[in-house]
């Protein structure tokens, strides 16, 4: 089983400026709760009992949301809110921990990786969810974290989940070239690379990595001896390619479907999908819809 998660959240968030200039990108609202809490939610569905943030000195409010606040349960609980008081504390479920560590300087991706280091371990296989991007699996019956680990149970290859993207924008993202044999919805298939940002002409498919990961321990030394790529950066990617030569990786394509949280586009996006159906202000957003389409 595959119980820890790592959540790298120590970056700037410079796409989400000016919006993110004092707070975490990650607390930044979709209807009623930030997108943080989404991707935990996500990870937790999937059966994962640890998450693990990479954090920053600057990112305090991202802990504090998932901390337990006593004064303001007790207010809640005196004034007979009990709703609200059962909604601050289902953010984290009982069984659930959240563990954060410090990534002192910002040194990459794979760097925020690697500073988990202490908690995951060398041998416990474990996912890497990237909080910008949401991963919404309504409809389904199991998300596709937890699709993906179960083809890496299967396989005890490492998973890198992807989303077919238009042909025409294939040169905004990492492609992964599975040598021509395009899983389905839902499939996992090996790959024989990820060739970033190509030419249209030139992608080998198009299926982009969209920023979920299965990796095993053995990422971790991988991570210690990679030299900085792109940006003086240490680049996950570069460490995923050594282990794809070594064992194998393979691509998940998903079923549901993302929204870039890291894009403003992407952000409205999410807040019309997610507001459209939400259980309180589901029907109301509707008909400010409704209503704005009219005037247009």
């Amino acid at each position: 089983m595959i119980n820890k998660a790592v959540l790298p959240v120590a970056g700037f968030g410079t796409r989400c400026l000016p919006a993110s200039k004092a707070i975490p990108k990650e607390m930044i609202t979709i209807v009623d709760r930030p997108v943080i809490q989404y991707v935990v939610q996500e990870a937790v569905a999937a059966g994962i009992r640890d998450i693990v943030l990479v954090t920053h000195g600057t990112k305090g409010a991202i802990e504090n949301h998932f901390d337990k606040h006593f004064e303001l349960e007790a207010s809640l609980e005196a004034k007979g809110k009990t709703d609200l008081l059962e909604e601050l504390r289902s953010i984290v479920p009982a069984d659930v921990n959240i563990i954060s560590v410090r990534q002192p300087e910002p040194l990459g991706l794979g760097h925020a990786v690697l500073c988990a280091r202490p908690v995951v371990g060398d041998n416990e296989p474990f996912a890497v969810l990237l909080p910008d991007v949401l991963v919404d699996g309504e409809g389904l019956e199991a998300n596709d974290l937890a699709g993906m680990i179960a083809a890496f149970e299967a396989s005890h290859h490492s998973q890198l989940m992807v989303e077919e993207v238009p042909h025409q924008l294939v040169y905004k993202y990492g492609i992964v070239d599975t040598g021509g044999e395009i899983p389905g919805p839902g499939e996992s298939r090996p790959i024989a690379g990820v060739v970033e940002k190509p030419h249209v002409d030139e992608a080998p498919s198009d299926l982009a990595v969209i920023g979920r990961y299965i990796l095993p321990g053995r990422i971790f030394p991988l991570l210690a001896e990679t030299p900085p790529g792109s940006g003086n950066e240490i680049q996950l990617t570069d460490a995923i390619e050594t282990l794809r030569r070594e064992e194998g990786v393979d691509a998940f394509r998903m079923r549901g479907k993302t929204y870039d949280c890291g894009h403003q586009l992407g952000y409205l996006e999410a807040i019309l999908a997610y507001g459209r159906r939400h259980a309180r202000y589901g029907q109301g957003f509707r008909d400010l819809l409704k209503r704005y389409a009219e005037e247009e």
